[in-house]
C-alpha cells in the first residue's frame, strides 16, 4: 500500500490538456511517477500531450473523458481503475469563460457551471469511491483563489469554483480516516508576471510539496492566503471600489 505522503507511482489526470496538469505530471514523472492516464476529449492536443510525457520515460495512456457527460463517468473512470491501482487523481479541467458575454447569455453561464461544478462533482465522487475501494490514494482538486470572494470581473466563473471548493472540503472531511487524502489547490491567476500571480510550474511545485506533507488546502503563492483573508472580510461597499 502506498503511504499517504509518498509521491504517486501512478497518476490519473482529469483534464489531460491542462497546462497546470501537464506541468504537475512532468514534475512528478521526474521524481517517481511511472504511469499516467490523461483523460480528456479526444483531440490532437491530447495525443500531443501524451507524447510529450512519454518522451520523459512514463507509460502514458489517453482516456476519452467528457466533463459534460456525467452519466459516462462511472464507466469511463472505472476502466482506468480496473487496469491497476491509481495513486493520485488530479482534477484539473475547467473553463474560465468570458464574463462580459457569459452574464448576458444564460446558456453560456450554465455551461461554465456544468463543466466547473457539476461535471467536477461527478468526476470527484466517482474517483473518490474508487480510491476508497483501494484504501489509499490522493485526490487533488484545482479550485481558485477567486472562490474565496468573487469579483465583478469574474463572478460567473468564481461561483462555479466556490461550489467546487466547498464540495471538496466536505469530501475531504467525509474521507478522513479512510486512507484517501483530499487536497484542495487555490492558485492565483496564471500569468508569467504580476503581483500575486502564478505559473503552471509554481503550482506544480506546490502540489508536489502538498502531497509530500499530506496538506489539505494549499495556496499558490502562499502569501495569497493572507490577502484573500483580508478581502473576505472587506465590507462590500469598499470591496466594490477596489481596483481588482
Amino acid at each position: 500500500m502506498k503511504d499517504a505522503t509518498d509521491l504517486p507511482q501512478s497518476l490519473l489526470v482529469l483534464g489531460g490538456t491542462s497546462g497546470i496538469a501537464l506541468a504537475t505530471a512532468r514534475r512528478l514523472i521526474a521524481r517517481r511517477t511511472r504511469t499516467v492516464w490523461l483523460a480528456g476529449r479526444p483531440s490532437p492536443a491530447l495525443e500531443s500531450a501524451a507524447d510529450s510525457l512519454r518522451r520523459l520515460g512514463a507509460d502514458v495512456r489517453t482516456v476519452a473523458f467528457d466533463a459534460l457527460d456525467p452519466e459516462s463517468h462511472v464507466e469511463t473512470l472505472g476502466k482506468v481503475f480496473a487496469d491497476g491501482p491509481v495513486d493520485c487523481v488530479l482534477l484539473a479541467f475547467g473553463v474560465l469563460g468570458d464574463q462580459a458575454h457569459d452574464e448576458r447569455d444564460p446558456l453560456r453561464a450554465v455551461r461554465i457551471g456544468q463543466t466547473n461544478y457539476t461535471g467536477a462533482l461527478s468526476a470527484a465522487l466517482v474517483s473518490a469511491s474508487a480510491l476508497q475501494s483501494q484504501s489509499h490514494g490522493s485526490l487533488v482538486v484545482l479550485s481558485s483563489a477567486t472562490a474565496e470572494r468573487p469579483r465583478r470581473a469574474d463572478f460567473v466563473y468564481a461561483s462555479s469554483k466556490a461550489g467546487l471548493d466547498t464540495f471538496t472540503q466536505g469530501l475531504g472531511d467525509a474521507l478522513h480516516g479512510t486512507g484517501v487524502h483530499v487536497m484542495l489547490v487555490r492558485p492565483a491567476p496564471v500569468r508569467r508576471t504580476g503581483l500575486l500571480t502564478t505559473t503552471p510550474e509554481a503550482i506544480a511545485t506546490s502540489i508536489e510539496l502538498g502531497l509530500r506533507r499530506g496538506s489539505e488546502i494549499i495556496w499558490v503563492p502562499g502569501a495569497l492566503r493572507l490577502l484573500m483573508s483580508a478581502l473576505r472580510h472587506t465590507p462590500r461597499a469598499l470591496f466594490r471600489r477596489l481596483p481588482i
